[in-house]
């Protein structure tokens, strides 16, 4: 597989995480303590970006009917997730975030 380059490190903070496109595929890339995290963006009950949600320690609140996920894991902690999140491997190099998909 091959790393792909998203963006560089300085467009994430760790309360304001960044929505990307990488072919057709909606992920959000978050920093959370010193690690960076590529999980699917669309919660999967009902579309809305989990990028504009509300993140306390480790986790994600979607933005809508308050389904909560394990950044790390993309884990479904409660709520109407319905099913765990897609993940995606990230490093770091030169200063850019890169992914596998």
């Amino acid at each position: 597989m091959n790393w792909i380059s998203v963006c560089k490190v300085e467009e994430i903070a760790e309360e304001e995480p960044k929505a990307i496109e990488v072919e057709n595929k909606k992920i959000g890339v978050f920093l959370i303590n010193e690690q960076y995290y590529a999980i699917e963006n669309v919660c999967p009950h009902a579309f809305a970006l989990l990028t504009e949600g509300f993140i306390e320690d480790s986790t994600v609140e979607c933005p809508l009917h308050e389904a909560i996920f394990d950044i790390p894991t993309g884990r479904l902690e409660s709520g109407p997730g319905c099913r765990d999140l897609c993940t995606y491997p990230v490093r770091v190099e030169d200063h850019e975030i890169q992914i596998q998909l």
